[in-house]
């Protein structure tokens, strides 16, 4: 077997939007270690900037004064936020400001005017936010005009997105009165997402009481319980406190490591990341148990964990909690023998591009056996790829050009239209892939 190849974790993107908000709104100074450097990260810190809170690098951190939840800016004229091409800086920063008195207008580019925020508006508009839509109804750019928030009880849909419920709640303690938010709608959407936001408000200060109905009574639960509950049956309480502020390191990215989990067992060397956290609340910790189901070796050290070359079989899985690693897995299971069914993802759709439509045609292109489902797909695989050159289109999808890159490893040359959209979340994906590349006796980098 060829040696291993060492791999260390991006910091986490989500955790990263959540740190950098919990700080800016708190009193004082906070310092925080290993925020991802992204596209979609320096939209959020632009945009609490704008609010008044100080970023600034300091010896590889990011020192923070935040705002102590009161705006820095005093202007008639609305705050204009461009949120670029990042749905999550979208929706948490819409739900955010509106707990400061104030006119925001937020817009964007590239699909950002196509993600619905619709869900996250009529909740506002619950707690006395007026929105007007420049365009379509439902959909950024959007102006808002807030007088602060009072409290009281909202309901919220999250069949679409659990960031709309991630907005409310970061910006709930500013409130003057207590906060209940009741989710209504048949599911939720990424749910592992609200047990990051409720995380990282506790390590700010802010509590959350998480609630599940049983009967006619009202008991407190953890994340993983609610994860399996009716929508109906949550609901979660934020009584008005102030953040504090402190020192957080953002942990490794889950998201971003599962490009490299699945190269170690689907190359010919194992692959070793380390900084990852075993017990994540991240919802992606889920590829493991992926890549356990499809037969992989899988090893755990201390936080780093290895994946070993391994012959893959198909299996069934729900991917709601996890559709960031929707099109990783597909491009895994085009590896393995036999059929491998991905469902519970219909909110795929909505993301920077379709991805349940994307990863099927261009996947199909490289002689894949793929099918689009309403919820997801199904890959039909016998045990490897024919080899030959392809081009494939990310549909400026970061997503998509990190996964297509597993294609390599069958062979396949893949020639990417956008190879750099991958800054949005990991700008140094290639430089690492490299190394992939280079332990499977590759050769050098391709990214186009």
């Amino acid at each position: 077997m060829k040696p291993v190849i060492d791999i260390t974790a991006p910091s986490s993107k989500s955790l990263s939007h959540r740190a950098l908000i919990c700080a800016a709104l708190a009193e004082g100074e906070s310092l925080l270690e290993g925020v991802l450097d992204s596209q979609d990260l320096t939209r959020t810190a632009e945009c609490l900037r704008l609010l008044g809170a100080l970023i600034e690098p300091q010896g590889g951190k990011l020192f923070m004064r935040g705002i102590g939840g009161k705006a820095g800016t005093s202007t008639p004229d609305p705050i204009s936020m461009n949120v670029g091409e990042s749905g999550t800086t979208c929706r948490l920063m819409a739900g955010v400001v509106t707990a400061i008195p104030g006119i925001y207008r937020i817009h964007g580019e590239g699909r950002i005017h196509d993600r619905p925020v619709a869900h996250l508006t009529e909740a506002l508009i619950q707690q006395g936010v007026r929105i007007t839509f420049e365009e379509k109804s439902g959909y950024p750019p959007l102006v808002m005009s807030s007088p602060g928030l009072c409290g009281g009880e909202v309901t919220i849909n999250l069949e679409q997105s659990s960031q709309y419920l991630s907005g409310l709640l970061l910006a709930a303690p500013l409130a003057s009165g207590t906060t209940t938010i009741r989710l209504i709608g048949t599911s939720v959407a990424s749910w592992p997402y609200v047990a990051l936001t409720l995380d990282t408000m506790a390590r700010f200060g802010v509590p959350v009481i998480l609630e599940r109905r049983i009967l006619d009574d009202w008991q407190p639960c953890t994340h993983a319980e609610a994860s399996g509950i009716p929508p109906t049956d949550i609901r979660l309480i934020v009584h008005p406190a102030p953040y504090r502020a402190g020192a957080m390191r953002v942990e490794g990215d889950w998201s971003n490591a599962s490009y490299f989990l699945a190269a170690g067992a689907v190359g010919t060397a194992p692959v070793r990341i380390s900084g990852l956290s075993r017990h994540s609340a991240q919802g992606d910790r889920f590829m493991l148990e992926i890549l356990a189901r499809m037969g992989a070796s899988v090893e755990w050290q201390d936080d780093a964990v290895t994946v070993f070359p391994s012959a893959l079989r198909g299996t069934q899985v729900d991917m709601n909690a996890c559709p960031d690693i929707v099109p990783t897995v597909a491009a895994m299971a085009a590896f393995a023998t036999g059929e491998t069914v991905i469902s519970g993802a219909a909110h795929l759709a909505l993301k920077e591009c379709d991805r349940i439509q994307g990863p099927v045609t261009e996947l199909s292109k490289a002689g894949v056996n793929i099918e689009a489902r309403p919820d997801g797909m199904v890959i039909r695989g016998n045990g490897g790829l024919l080899p030959r050159s392809v081009a494939m289109s990310t549909y400026g999808d970061h997503r998509m050009a990190m996964s297509f890159s597993l294609l390599e490893l069958g062979g396949i040359t893949v020639n990417l239209d956008n190879p750099s959209c991958v800054a949005k979340s990991f700008p140094g994906f290639w430089d690492v892939w490299a190394k992939i590349r280079l332990g499977n006796g590759l050769g050098a980098a391709h990214e186009s």
